[in-house]
């Protein structure tokens, strides 16, 4: 087993009966951080306005995972 860690990321709006959720993996929690960070970075970049109608929220979540094949897409 590696640890690896997951990129939660967790958005509301209002008058919605659902959150909506996004996670990505990333072998490193330096990597995972780096990421979180720049969602959040972008979404304090919005405006008033935008970030009046959606909430939002991350966080690196480490787990035990068998090894992963890696791939291009996975990563910063």
């Amino acid at each position: 087993m590696k640890t690896v860690f997951l990129l939660l990321m967790i958005m509301s709006a209002p008058n919605q009966v659902t959150i909506k959720y996004n996670g990505i993996l990333y072998y490193t929690e330096a990597e995972c951080i780096i990421a979180r960070d720049g969602y959040i970075d972008a979404y304090n970049n919005k405006t008033q306005e935008y970030k009046d109608s959606i909430t939002t929220d991350a966080h690196c979540i480490p787990f035990d995972a068998f090894p992963l094949i890696k791939t291009k897409e996975i990563g910063v």
